[in-house]
């Protein structure tokens, strides 16, 4: 399949399906999302197999301790003639290697539709269109179908089938052991016989239909992707019986599933629903960055729109915004698994928020995150299922103050800056009195230190039990390019607002800072930076592998290593760490260089830092590289070259997370990833 893009509105991504030619495995393994602004979102193959975990028809947000929920697994769906034949459009995959995949033999073309999923079908003299939207801001799906050129229409029969469980949990465990169905008026609720866990509703709307109660266990149900990545693989589903749906001729039958009240799903008729879905989508783009509104850059905005989202469930914090006038707002890092992590939040923020003209947004995330400031840190992460951060990261902070940066600059919000300035002197105070996990200025040189045995604080944080794969205890090369920055722009802040006296004492510390930096991290016999320096808190070790952590060091927006060094480094980045799809994470001629990101949990968490190409670092890389070359943005776009193919591979119409490190760099990790996605979209832009 070869997907090809419309260059007339909607903005249109196609994948043709030629079933004599294209392989059958192509339909299992490439995905779509759609997401609702809540952390929820629908998300499968374009078989409509399940083969991960976290699939289903609608994955819904609620509150702690609940957090996300598998509700609506999956859907069967056949076509019934006259004559008696039965046409399967869907895919099913049991244990053993029985797989049911008849919607090769009809598929014609899988679309995405400014960001929607669209199928077509063709059966017999007929045309069949299905559709999928999440209305924003609601646990609800819509599936609907519409029928055309048949003379006489078959019956559309549709099995819906369930397993409720967090989508993080093991298919085999499932939350529910028995279910209970209530049919009342045309409206089906399906609620967990043996927990408190929420009701699920379906109703069918726009045709003719009947309702055949059957209840049955599908079982052995097979999610391959958990099997190839070392998790338990087999489960049950279980279903409440069959729709029977009276096709008629340019007739649309919708599938309505929500865990709202029935006063809130029948607000709007399916039509209107689609309708306020696409002025939605056609206002993203209305407001974007007039580079962004066709192409791959609106493609990109609509996948930016997927990761800003309003927290389901952190009822507190909405009240506490709300009394002030305000919004809460966050970004989940990836789907599937990821919650909002505060790093990834405020790397993002410039490509997600600013280039696509939601500065109100923006503005609401970065004082969402100045309200959760605690010893002098944000969190790094909120867990799924609960309310309250964990603060385990040394550089989340820092990053804090370079998103402010970036939306200062954009929208010279001075009421915001007043708001929070005093926050941000605490916060460098606490860095330099010392602060959790052992994060403290070293007085001597002014360098900022980082480290507790067992705990993870850099963006290279993977961890399995006990063994962080790259501790990176010590003075860090990004940690202190980070740090440098925030200091002038404290310092910058603070002479803006009259605070001559206090700007001058942080304008001393970022001078020591910058004198120790560049007589401490470089490595003269490779020509780059040292990626930490008094490694485990001991004088002197040096750790020299070529990482591209040091990038950031010309990057950001007050570099801290001399202009005379710039070339040096970023040959030597290119040369080692740059690929068409991000930079490695380590230098090939390492020992420790892993280059294919695959296999269990422990293989994949040992390549993840170890090799594993990241694309969010090609804007960096490009900021550092557009320094050096001033005056030559056309140069740069070269290095983004390799982007617009991978929005046809894993996650359709999105970036993933990691790339093997060597050729043809297969797409691993989350199928859509905020940062990756963020930071393409803002180069793309800035190249242009």
């Amino acid at each position: 399949m070869k997907p090809r893009i419309s260059s007339n509105a909607p903005v249109v991504r196609t994948v043709p399906w030629d079933r004599n030619h294209a392989s059958r495995e192509e339909l299992l393994n490439l995905e779509w999302i759609v997401t609702n602004g809540l952390g929820g979102y629908a998300s499968g193959t374009i078989s409509g197999a399940v083969t991960r975990r976290y699939h289903g028809i609608l994955v819904a947000a609620m509150p702690a301790p609940l957090g996300r929920m598998v509700m609506w697994s999956h859907l069967s769906e056949s076509l019934r003639f006259e004559d008696g034949d039965v046409v399967s459009l869907g895919a099913e995959e049991r244990a053993g290697g029985q797989l049911n995949l008849g919607i090769a033999d009809y598929l014609r073309e899988f679309r995405l539709e400014n960001g929607l999923p669209v199928w077509i079908y063709h059966v017999r003299d007929l045309v069949i269109e299905k559709r999928i939207l999440l209305p924003h801001l609601q646990n609800t799906v819509h599936v609907s179908y519409h029928v055309s050129g048949a003379k006489k229409p078959p019956r559309l029969e549709l099995r819906p089938a369930f397993q409720f469980r967090h989508h993080e949990t093991s298919v085999d465990e499932a939350a529910a052991s028995s279910y209970r169905l209530t049919v009342a008026d045309g409206r089906y609720e399906i609620a967990a016989a043996s927990r408190d866990l929420p009701v699920f509703r379906m109703q069918l709307r726009g045709c003719d239909s009947s309702f055949h109660v059957a209840p049955s266990w599908i079982h052995q149900v097979l999610y391959r992707s958990e099997l190839e990545r070392g998790y338990a693989h087999e489960g049950n589903l279980w279903s409440p019986g069959t729709f029977d749906i009276g096709l008629a001729d340019d007739c649309v039958a919708t599938m309505i599933g929500s865990t709202e009240d029935w006063e809130i799903t029948n607000v709007l008729s399916p039509d209107a629903v689609e309708h306020a879905e696409h002025e939605r989508r056609a206002r993203l783009i209305a407001q974007a960055a007039p580079g962004a509104r066709e192409g791959v850059p609106a493609e990109l905005v609509f996948a930016a729109d997927q990761f800003v989202i309003e927290p389901a469930g952190r009822v507190r914090d909405s009240a506490r915004a709300h009394a002030s006038g305000d919004e809460v707002r966050t970004v989940i890092a990836g789907y599937h698994w990821f919650t909002d992590w505060g790093r990834d939040t405020m790397i993002s923020l410039e490509g997600l928020c600013l280039t696509t003209g939601r500065a109100l947004e923006a503005g609401y995330i970065l004082r969402t995150f100045a309200h959760y400031v605690r010893d002098g840190l944000i969190p790094n992460m909120f867990p799924d299922q609960e309310n309250a951060g964990r603060y385990n990261t040394a550089d989340a902070t820092l990053w804090f103050f370079h998103a402010l940066g970036r939306y200062f600059d954009a929208t010279n919000d001075t009421i915001t800056l007043n708001l929070l300035l005093p926050k941000l002197v605490e916060i460098a105070e606490a860095h330099l009195r010392g602060t959790k996990f052992n994060i403290h200025v070293d007085p001597n040189d002014g360098l900022l230190a980082q480290g507790e045995e067992g705990v993870q604080l850099t963006w290279m944080d993977a961890k399995m039990g006990d063994w962080v794969v790259t501790p990176r205890r010590g003075k860090a090369v990004e940690i202190n390019a980070l740090w440098y920055n925030a200091l002038k722009l404290l310092a910058s802040w603070l002479r803006q607002t009259g605070n001559d006296k206090q700007a001058e004492r942080f304008e001393t510390c970022a001078s020591q800072t910058r004198a120790s930096f560049n007589a401490r991290f470089w490595y003269d016999e490779g020509g780059y930076l040292y990626d930490v320096v008094d490694c485990d808190g001991q004088s002197g070790k040096l750790d020299s592998s070529c990482r591209p952590n040091q990038v950031f060091a010309i990057s950001l927006q007050n570099p801290v290593l001399d202009e005379s060094r710039w070339p040096s480094v970023l040959a030597v980045v290119e040369r080692e760490l740059v690929t068409p799809v991000g930079l490695r994470s380590l230098s090939p001629d390492n020992p420790d260089y892993r280059p294919i990101y695959s296999g269990d949990l422990r293989s994949r968490d040992g390549a993840y830092h170890q090799g594993t190409v990241w694309a969010w670092l090609i804007g960096p890389f490009i900021d550092a590289w557009m320094k050096t070359h001033p005056g030559d943005p056309h140069g740069a776009r070269k290095y983004l070259e390799g982007f617009p193919p991978q929005l046809e591979t894993a996650g359709l119409g999105t970036i993933s997370e990691v790339f093997d490190a060597r050729e043809p760099h297969h797409a691993g990790g989350c199928i859509a990833q905020a940062w990756s996605v963020a930071e393409v979209l803002r180069c793309w832009l800035k190249t242009a």
